[in-house]
């Protein structure tokens, strides 16, 4: 008997596995979107489906925003991955913190960034002037240790849409706004340096209120045009 046709099977057999564990060996690692910051990126628990920005960019949910099928980092880069370190709340002092034991991503990757907001809530929007000195040391000796580039900054929008009678802050509308306009200043400044800047405060001036939730959150419509303004630049 010709044992000939089942030896070359297993000839190919054996070849064509060697092939496939070559070529998934060789595979890339998947693009690695990390976020850092506050709720403008970790806003999931503020709308009933999780959803947030960054999950978006990775992986678009088609059946809640057809309008982005296929415009998300998976389907550009074949595989994406997030590592989602924003926390709720968070202000520039928390950054270091979200930082620890980060290890640079093995393959192409970006860092998103929103920070500020929790900053003027917290003293920042009567500032005189020390206040907003420390807030950009602290954000750009992060900036400068973060191992991740590029790095996407996003601005600090304004929920009253430059309404006057909305102010919740108590703080004088005047001051506020001022020291808003100094906050994205920095960030503004910062990201001609280190990164790329992403205009949020601008985008939400076009939005409407359906784009927030408890005042200040991104609702899910929100977190959806948080994703918007990013995609853009990345």
């Amino acid at each position: 008997m010709d044992h000939f046709p089942s030896a070359r099977r297993r000839w190919l057999c054996a070849a064509s596995a060697a092939l496939l564990g070559t070529a998934a060996r060789a595979a890339p690692p998947p693009f690695t979107l990390l976020t850092f910051g506050d709720s403008i990126l970790d806003c999931g628990h503020y709308n009933p489906h999780g959803v947030t920005p960054g999950a978006l960019l990775v992986r678009n949910d088609d059946r809640l925003f057809p309008e982005f099928q296929g415009r998300d980092l998976t389907r550009r880069y074949g595989t994406a991955a997030l590592e989602h370190r924003a926390m709720d709340g968070a202000t520039v002092a928390g950054l270091d913190a979200q930082a620890r034991g980060l290890r640079p991503p093995a393959g192409a990757a970006a860092a998103l960034l929103t920070v500020g907001g929790n900053d003027l809530l917290r003293g920042l929007a009567a500032d005189t002037g020390t206040g907003l000195r420390a807030f950009e040391r602290a954000l750009e000796a992060f900036l400068r240790a973060l191992p991740v580039r590029p790095v996407l900054l996003g601005t600090v929008y304004d929920p009253t849409f430059g309404d006057d009678a909305r102010n919740f802050l108590g703080v004088p509308a005047r001051l506020a706004r001022a020291n808003h306009r100094r906050v994205n200043e920095v960030i503004g400044a910062l990201a001609a340096r280190h990164g790329r800047l992403v205009d949020l405060h601008a985008h939400f001036l076009r939005g409407d209120p359906s784009w927030f939730t408890r005042t200040i959150e991104p609702s899910l419509t929100g977190a959806s045009e948080v994703r918007r303004a990013f995609l853009a630049a990345l």
